[in-house]
Protein backbone atom coordinates (compact mmCIF):
# COMPACT_ATOMS: atom_id res chain seq x y z
CA UNK A 1 0.00 0.00 0.00
CA UNK A 2 1.60 3.88 -1.46
CA UNK A 3 2.39 5.63 1.81
CA UNK A 4 1.00 9.16 1.82
CA UNK A 5 4.49 10.66 0.96
CA UNK A 6 4.51 8.15 -2.28
CA UNK A 7 1.22 9.45 -2.76
CA UNK A 8 1.81 12.98 -2.45
CA UNK A 9 5.20 12.79 -4.62
CA UNK A 10 2.93 11.26 -7.57
CA UNK A 11 0.47 13.50 -7.22
CA UNK A 12 3.04 16.91 -7.68
CA UNK A 13 4.81 14.74 -10.42
CA UNK A 14 1.70 14.41 -12.73
CA UNK A 15 0.78 18.51 -11.31
CA UNK A 16 4.35 19.63 -12.73
CA UNK A 17 4.14 17.55 -15.55
CA UNK A 18 7.54 15.45 -14.41
CA UNK A 19 5.79 12.04 -14.68
CA UNK A 20 7.69 9.37 -16.07
CA UNK A 21 5.17 7.47 -18.11
CA UNK A 22 5.29 9.00 -21.09
CA UNK A 23 7.89 7.16 -22.75
CA UNK A 24 9.73 8.99 -25.80
CA UNK A 25 11.10 12.26 -25.25
CA UNK A 26 11.50 13.57 -21.40
CA UNK A 27 8.75 16.04 -20.09
CA UNK A 28 11.31 19.12 -19.73
CA UNK A 29 14.84 19.90 -21.56
CA UNK A 30 16.89 22.54 -20.76
CA UNK A 31 17.53 24.95 -23.66
CA UNK A 32 20.86 23.47 -25.16
CA UNK A 33 19.04 20.32 -25.40
CA UNK A 34 15.52 21.93 -27.44
CA UNK A 35 18.40 23.10 -29.54
CA UNK A 36 19.91 19.93 -30.67
CA UNK A 37 16.57 18.58 -31.36
CA UNK A 38 15.23 21.35 -33.30
CA UNK A 39 18.34 21.17 -35.05
CA UNK A 40 17.71 17.14 -35.75
CA UNK A 41 14.17 17.94 -36.82
CA UNK A 42 11.79 18.28 -34.22
CA UNK A 43 8.91 21.03 -34.73
CA UNK A 44 9.39 24.22 -32.52
CA UNK A 45 6.01 25.50 -31.25
CA UNK A 46 6.20 29.06 -29.32
CA UNK A 47 2.60 29.09 -27.47
CA UNK A 48 3.31 32.92 -25.54
CA UNK A 49 1.01 35.42 -26.62
CA UNK A 50 1.10 37.84 -30.06
CA UNK A 51 2.55 40.50 -27.95
CA UNK A 52 5.31 38.46 -26.35
CA UNK A 53 5.96 37.08 -29.65
CA UNK A 54 6.41 40.48 -31.84
CA UNK A 55 9.15 41.37 -29.12
CA UNK A 56 11.55 38.45 -30.73
CA UNK A 57 11.31 34.71 -31.68
CA UNK A 58 13.31 32.00 -32.93
CA UNK A 59 12.94 31.85 -36.30
CA UNK A 60 11.59 28.56 -37.21
CA UNK A 61 9.13 28.39 -34.58
CA UNK A 62 5.47 28.72 -35.26
CA UNK A 63 3.24 30.63 -33.01
CA UNK A 64 0.81 29.23 -31.36
CA UNK A 65 -0.84 30.96 -28.40
CA UNK A 66 -1.95 28.43 -25.65
CA UNK A 67 -5.72 29.11 -26.31
CA UNK A 68 -4.72 27.81 -29.65
CA UNK A 69 -2.90 25.03 -30.23
CA UNK A 70 -5.37 22.53 -30.58
CA UNK A 71 -6.14 24.04 -34.14
CA UNK A 72 -1.91 24.65 -34.43
CA UNK A 73 -1.31 20.88 -33.92
CA UNK A 74 -3.59 20.04 -36.93
CA UNK A 75 -0.87 20.46 -38.62
CA UNK A 76 1.83 18.77 -36.88
CA UNK A 77 2.42 15.69 -38.39
CA UNK A 78 2.44 13.26 -35.62
CA UNK A 79 5.95 11.18 -36.18
CA UNK A 80 8.14 14.59 -35.68
CA UNK A 81 8.58 15.22 -32.18
CA UNK A 82 7.75 18.43 -31.12
CA UNK A 83 9.43 21.15 -28.47
CA UNK A 84 7.51 23.35 -26.80
CA UNK A 85 8.53 26.93 -25.71
CA UNK A 86 7.20 29.82 -23.50
CA UNK A 87 8.22 32.82 -21.39
CA UNK A 88 8.61 30.65 -17.91
CA UNK A 89 8.28 27.29 -18.82
CA UNK A 90 4.19 26.79 -17.24
CA UNK A 91 2.66 27.47 -20.80
CA UNK A 92 4.98 25.03 -22.29
CA UNK A 93 4.46 22.46 -19.56
CA UNK A 94 1.01 22.63 -20.40
CA UNK A 95 0.91 22.46 -24.49
CA UNK A 96 3.32 19.64 -23.97
CA UNK A 97 1.08 18.05 -21.73
CA UNK A 98 -1.65 18.41 -24.29
CA UNK A 99 -0.05 17.55 -27.41
CA UNK A 100 1.32 14.37 -25.13
CA UNK A 101 -2.22 13.44 -24.87
CA UNK A 102 -3.14 14.15 -28.53
CA UNK A 103 -0.46 11.39 -29.88
CA UNK A 104 2.62 13.97 -30.32
CA UNK A 105 6.09 13.25 -28.67
CA UNK A 106 6.39 16.07 -27.37
CA UNK A 107 9.15 17.96 -24.38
Amino acid sequence: MPTPDTTLLGRLRRLLGRGDDDGGLPTTVDAARAIELVRDGAALIDVRERSEWKTGHAPQAVHAPLGELDKASRRLRAETPVVVMCASGMRSRTAAKQLRAAGFQAT
